[in-house]
C-alpha cells in the first residue's frame, strides 16, 4: 500500500511513525517532510500549500491513501481537488474545514446545533470592536477569525490588552487576512483539555483525551503558540463526561452539518474548557493536534491506517482502535524567541541518545538536513514524546530525553503535566 501524507512537522512525523509501523508494511512519502520523516519515508520537494504540485504528483503516482495534516492545505480544497481525480482522501472537504478556517462559520454552526460554547459578538471593523470591549470589560477573548498558525487568539486580562490584540490583529493586520474580522468571546473558566475524534460521517469514534499548553513560558505565561507541549490521557476529563461530550459536543455538531448538507470525514478537533457547568468548546479544527497527535498517536495499539480508511469508506467502528494503558507525555522543544523572531540553522545534538530512554520517540518539527546534520528550520523543533507506567513516569522519561538534546538557544516549559499531577494528588487525599 502506498500512502501520502501531506505536511513538514511534528504532527505529520507522528503519522508517518505510526503508518509505517503498521502491519500490511506500506510505502510512505511526505510531501514536504522534515529530517525526521526522511528516516523513515520518502520525502517530496513538494510544500504543503503547493495544491497544484500535490495534485499533479498524485494523479502520476496514485498513493492508495492520502492523508492530510495541516489546516491550510484542507481549507484550501486539497481534498475536493484530490477526489476530482478519483484519489481516496483522508480529511475533510473544504466546506467542511470551514469550521477551524472562519471561526464565524463555526460559531454560527455551534449555535445552530445548540453546541455548549462562549457568547460571542463579530466585528468587521476595528472601531466597533475597541468600542464594543470598551463597554463589556476584561478579561475577555479576542480571536482573529482566519488561520494564525494557533497564535490568532488572545486571552485578554485588561480591557488594554484587548485593545492591543484588536489593533494587531484588524490595523497592523499581523495575520494578513486572517484578521478581516475578529470574534470577541466571554472567558470561560476552567480547565482546558483537547478531544480528538474520527469520523466517516454517520459514526463518531472518540481517542483518547489529552491536555495541550498553548502558551511559551511555564505557569501558562508569554504569548500562545502553536503548542508547547502536551499529555494523554487528561484527569480533568473524567469518565462521566465523555456520553456528554460524544452527544453534546459532536454528534449535535455533525447533524446540523448534515442538516445543511456538509459531511464530514476525517478527525475533528474540539478544544474544550471544563468548568463546572460541563465542558463548552473554545474551538474545533479539522485535524490532528499538534503536539495532541505526538500523545495520542503513540497510545494507539495496532494498525491506525483501517480507521483512516472507515472515515473514507463509511464503514467506521469502535473496534478499528484499541488503546495502552500507559499515559504519553510530549515535551516540545523550540527556538528561542518562539513564537517571535528566531534564528534557523542551529546544529541539534544528541538525538540518537534521547531515543535511548525508555519509551520514547523523538518526533521532528521544524528541521531539515544540512551535509549531514539535522538542522532547525522552524520555531517549534522538536517533540520529544516518551510512554510510562504512570504520567509521572511519561513526564520523567521525557524530560530525561530532553536532557540529552542540545542546540544553540533552545526553549522549553518545564511544567508540562503540572495540572494532571496536581489534579490527580489532590484526588488521592
Amino acid at each position: 500500500m502506498n500512502v501520502l501524507i501531506v505536511g513538514g512537522g511534528g504532527r505529520e512525523h507522528a503519522l508517518a511513525w505510526k503508518i509505517v509501523n503498521d502491519s500490511t508494511k506500506p510505502v510512505v512519502h511526505c510531501a514536504p517532510g522534515n529530517a525526521g520523516t526522511a528516516t523513515i519515508a520518502t520525502n517530496l520537494p513538494i510544500g504543503a500549500e503547493d495544491i497544484d504540485a500535490i495534485v499533479a504528483w498524485a494523479v502520476e503516482n496514485r498513493p492508495d491513501l492520502t492523508v492530510i495534516g495541516p489546516e491550510a492545505p484542507l481549507c484550501a480544497g486539497l481534498t475536493d481537488r484530490l477526489q476530482e481525480h478519483d484519489l481516496r482522501v483522508f480529511g475533510p472537504s473544504r466546506e467542511a474545514s470551514q469550521l477551524e478556517g472562519s471561526k464565524v462559520f463555526a460559531k454560527d454552526l455551534m449555535r445552530a446545533a445548540d453546541v455548549p460554547t462562549a457568547s460571542a459578538v463579530t466585528f468587521t471593523d476595528s472601531d466597533s470592536a475597541l468600542e464594543y470591549v470598551r463597554s463589556q470589560g476584561a478579561p475577555i477573548v479576542v480571536k482573529a477569525e482566519g488561520l494564525a498558525a494557533g497564535k490568532g487568539v488572545f486571552v485578554c486580562e485588561s480591557v488594554e490588552d484587548a485593545e492591543a490584540a484588536i489593533r494587531e490583529t484588524m490595523v497592523s493586520r499581523v495575520f494578513g487576512d486572517a484578521g478581516n474580522r475578529v470574534v470577541i468571546e466571554e472567558r470561560l473558566r476552567g480547565e482546558e483539555a483537547s478531544i480528538l475524534a474520527l469520523t466517516d460521517g454517520e459514526h463518531v469514534v472518540m481517542l483518547a483525551s489529552s491536555q495541550d499548553h498553548k502558551r511559551a513560558l511555564d505557569g501558562d505565561q508569554g504569548p500562545n503558540t502553536g503548542g508547547m507541549g502536551a499529555y494523554s490521557p487528561a484527569p480533568v476529563v473524567t469518565d462521566a463526561l465523555w456520553p456528554t461530550i460524544q452527544e453534546e459536543v459532536f454528534a449535535r455538531l455533525l447533524a446540523e452539518m448534515k442538516k445543511q448538507g456538509i459531511t464530514y470525514r476525517g478527525v475533528l478537533y474540539a478544544g474544550l474548557m471544563i468548568g463546572n457547568d460541563g465542558p463548552k468548546v473554545l474551538e474545533y479544527n479539522c485535524r490532528f493536534g499538534d503536539p495532541e497527535a505526538q500523545v495520542v498517536l503513540p497510545r494507539i495499539q495496532g494498525d491506525l491506517l483501517p480507521a483512516l480508511e472507515a472515515c473514507v469508506d463509511g464503514t467506521l467502528d469502535d473496534t478499528l482502535i484499541a488503546w495502552s494503558d500507559d499515559p504519553c507525555a510530549c515535551v516540545v522543544m523550540a527556538s528561542g524567541g518562539y513564537p517571535g523572531n528566531y534564528i534557523k540553522g542551529k546544529t541539534i545534538h544528541g538525538l540518537d541518545e534521547a531515543e535511548q530512554v525508555s519509551g520514547t520517540v523523538v518526533f521532528h518539527a521544524g528541521t531539515s538536513q544540512d551535509d549531514g546534520d539535522t538542522i532547525t528550520s522552524g520555531g517549534r523543533v522538536l517533540g520529544v514524546s516518551s510512554r510510562g507506567p504512570d504520567l509521572k513516569c511519561a513526564l520523567d522519561h521525557a524530560y530525561e530525553a530532553v536532557g540529552r538534546i542540545h542546540f544553540d538557544d533552545v526553549q522549553y516549559r518545564k511544567d508540562i503535566g503540572s495540572k494532571a499531577l496536581n489534579r490527580m494528588s489532590y484526588q488521592e487525599r
